[in-house]
């Protein structure tokens, strides 16, 4: 009997030892799961965006959005670039829970390929997060006398600005230059005409607004064409730069979305940006508010002669028209000139 009773310990023993290692092994499992992804939990979100806005989402955006009682313990992954460079990394696989472009056609690429859901333009604001106006920065004291697109075709100066291939910022830019020339009487012909005569006088197209910028601080050029907001954010980092808003120039609207299968954190931080704390943030940092209500008109006077996209047909339309890398008048001018992408 003492042998059965040793021989039914040990094999108690045995079954608790299992059991033991059974709960352990399925603790771990559990564990394992609850911290797959920090971005798949929502405490991590996945930032893509074009190269601009860097210092404002993280000096401003992201940790206003972090004082808040959804942003409580919200980390970020950022990746800036040339928009259309990230629009189609995200295409192309890389990760993303929010994405904030140049332009409306980086968005809606994502959304025919099933990235974006189609219903992103569906709020107030119809998906445009910040607003400025295309500018012109020049050296200080403005040597040059520049104060509208068509002196950059009148006199002898090199301008930088980035390439339209790359860059939402430079479509932007030439459409500004398009624009102005149809507000001052011209035909769709002769305002191509100017276009391609400014690109005469740019040597170079960076593939960046950021890294266009970054070419005109450190000595290239006379005069550069960029977002009002980059402008700003130059004179408060301390280059030596001063900006000129021409009469006849455009509105620029920049797009932001939520991906498919981007936890609840990211639709709160993108729902952030259209409060009024958020925007805000946004003209503190040199954007526009897309909100009437709260735009600071003294900082940001609106050009007698501002237009938009829609007044050529909208995003979709323009590019076709102007931006098609086979078709496009657009990349038909580069080939004529020559000019070469860095």
């Amino acid at each position: 009997m003492k042998s059965n009773s040793k021989k039914n310990r040990l094999n108690r023993f045995k079954v608790q030892g299992l059991l033991v290692f059974a709960l352990v092994a399925f603790a771990a499992i559990i564990a394992g799961c609850g911290s797959s992804s920090d971005s798949d939990s929502g405490s991590k979100i996945a930032l893509v965006a074009y190269s601009t806005p860097q210092t404002a989402y993280e000096d401003g955006i992201e940790p206003g959005f972090q004082g808040t009682d959804e942003g409580d313990g919200i980390d970020f992954s950022n990746s800036f670039g040339a928009s259309g460079d990230q629009s189609r990394a995200v295409e192309a696989g890389q990760k993303a829970d929010y994405v904030n472009f140049a332009l409306e056609t980086d968005v809606t690429r994502l959304v025919d390929a099933g990235k974006v859901a189609d219903t992103w333009r569906d709020n107030k604001y119809k998906g445009i997060v910040t607003n400025s106006v295309v500018s012109l920065v020049v050296r200080p004291g403005n040597p040059e006398g520049i104060e509208s697109f068509q002196d950059l075709i009148d006199k002898d100066v090199e301008v930088v600005t980035p390439n339209p291939f790359t860059s939402g910022g430079a479509r932007w830019n030439i459409m500004a230059i398009y624009g102005a020339a149809i507000n001052e009487g011209a035909s769709p012909k002769e305002a191509l005409d100017s276009v391609k005569a400014v690109l005469a006088k740019t040597p170079a197209q960076p593939e960046s607004a950021r890294v266009a910028l970054q070419a005109f601080v450190g000595g290239a050029g006379d005069v550069l064409i960029s977002y009002e907001n980059e402008a700003i954010a130059a004179q408060t980092a301390g280059e030596d730069v001063e900006y000129v808003i021409p009469d006849d120039t455009i509105l620029i609207e920049q797009p932001a979305a939520v991906t498919i299968d981007a936890a609840q954190s990211a639709q709160d931080f993108l729902d952030y940006n259209w409060t009024d704390a958020g925007q805000q943030i946004w003209q503190e940092q040199g954007y526009r508010s897309v909100n009437p209500a709260l735009l600071d008109k003294e900082k940001f006077p609106v050009p007698s002669g501002l237009f938009t996209i829609e007044d050529f047909g909208g995003w979709d339309k323009v590019a076709t028209d102007f931006f098609d890398e086979e078709n496009g008048s657009i990349a038909k001018i580069n080939q004529e000139l020559g000019v070469e992408a860095e």
